[in-house]
């Protein structure tokens, strides 16, 4: 082993004690040498001072002793910058990685193939490949309560369709629930169809709640759903608030007396609706009446199809007061409403004052020829009369009609009357008997 090379220290006072320089006390012994020198000048000056080697490190284990230095700063830095990474991770941060958004799915499709997983229905192809249609059209489907649901879910966020048609899906009350639960979510479908679905009770008072809040519906049809009376009390209930429903169509239900009651309530208060079906249902007695009078109220409704029911001679008589009274009705249809003679009197009296309506229908009604001249007489005396279409099919007439006919439509060139002639409607076949 070489020998460490030595360098002269002058040694210490004995008062201090001997220390490597650079410790704690070098400092108070060099100061304390200071003053010892200067009160004995022989120490200094007469080489009494005793002289002590300090080995010196090799050049090899200095470099050694500086790497090891360098990896501990290193290692230190590394610490410093996981300590720095991990603290960037825990705060939050509106500044995300595009992989990480989600994408918007303005039509509904991913969230219907998640719900239609989750209700154990299967997706229907058809809705997916036309989801991003202005019209949609799944009627006759079967979706059922169920597979309504999952479609009406995901139309809840749709911005593409405006024109819905449900008819005959077996939808059910729950379905219809569920449909009514999108259109309150839904802002931009404003026309649907619901019918043929039986939507009982409990779907009537769905779409009931939903027509007072909904503002966007303009065109809702629920025909063939076997509604009563009772559902009639919730619709009627909807139609008193609702000023954006334009066009409804009932036809074909149960409605009976006690619904024309309230519904004829209704339609005098209601202020938006312009179309109105209620074709096909068993308005009679009372209930007729009271749709009668409701019309004469009405100052917003264009047009109104009555056709089969039984409105009868008192219902006819209401509805001619309705036409003195109400200056807007342009089309209305009355056809088989087991009307006789004197019911057509009373249309008479109400169509010579009536100004604005232009299409009147009271085909299939035992008016006779009779009823049928009295209500062109009464149009010939109306000088303001707009009359552009009047249908008298399936009524027998006799020839003094047809005379009376040709008269009128000189006075009235623009109007269109449709009858059978003087024959019969109905034949017997000559060669059977």
């Amino acid at each position: 082993m070489p020998k460490l090379p030595l360098s002269p220290v002058p040694e210490q006072e004995s008062d201090v004690g001997g220390q490597w320089p650079g410790s704690s006390s070098s400092f108070d012994a060099s100061q304390s040498g200071e003053n010892s020198s200067s009160s004995s000048p022989d120490s200094a000056v007469g080489g009494k001072a005793s002289l002590q080697y300090v080995a010196e490190p090799q050049e090899g284990e200095t470099c050694h002793a500086e790497e090891v230095e360098d990896d501990l700063e290193e290692g230190e830095c590394e610490e410093e910058t996981k300590e720095d990474v991990d603290s960037e991770e825990e705060w939050d941060t509106d500044l995300e990685t595009e992989d990480s958004k989600k994408v918007y799915d303005p039509t509904g499709k991913a969230k219907y193939l998640e719900i239609c997983q989750t209700y154990g229905v299967t997706p229907v192809s058809y809705f997916m490949r036309h989801m991003k249609d202005s019209e949609l059209s799944l009627m006759h489907h079967g979706l059922g309560p169920k597979g309504t649901k999952a479609v009406a879910l995901s139309l809840a966020s749709n911005t593409s369709v405006i024109k819905l048609n449900l008819s005959n899906n077996w939808l059910n009350g729950d379905g219809t629930a569920a449909v009514a639960e999108m259109l309150k979510e839904n802002c931009y479908i404003s026309d649907i169809d619901l019918s043929e679905n039986r939507l009982g009770m409990k779907g009537a008072k769905a779409l009931s709640a939903v027509l007072q809040e909904n503002a966007t519906l303009a065109t809702l049809k629920l025909s063939g759903n076997e509604l009563n009376d009772q559902a009639a009390k919730y619709l009627a209930g909807a139609l008193l608030t609702n000023n954006k429903l334009e066009s409804l169509d009932l036809s074909h239900n149960a409605f009976e007396e006690s619904a024309g009651e309230v519904l004829g309530a209704a339609i005098a208060e209601n202020a938006g609706m312009k179309e109105l079906n209620l074709s096909w249902n068993c308005f009679r007695g009372q209930g007729a009446v009271a749709v009668a009078k409701g019309v004469g109220a009405n100052i917003f409704l264009r047009v109104l199809d009555l056709s089969y029911n039984g409105f009868g001679n008192k219902g006819a008589a209401a509805l001619g007061e309705a036409l003195k009274a109400n200056n807007v009705l342009e089309e209305l249809n009355i056809g088989n409403n087991r009307i006789a003679l004197e019911g057509a009197l009373c249309l008479a009296l109400g169509l010579k004052e009536n100004k604005t309506l232009r299409c009147l229908s009271v085909a299939r009604n035992p008016i006779q020829s009779e009823g049928c001249i009295r209500i062109l007489k009464s149009i010939q005396a109306n000088p303001g009369a707009v009359l552009e279409v009047l249908d008298f099919s399936e009524i027998v007439l006799k020839q003094d009609f047809t005379g009376l006919c040709d008269a009128v439509q000189e006075t009235f060139p623009g109007l269109q009357i449709k009858h059978d002639g003087t024959r019969p409607s109905f034949r017997t076949n000559q060669s059977k008997m």
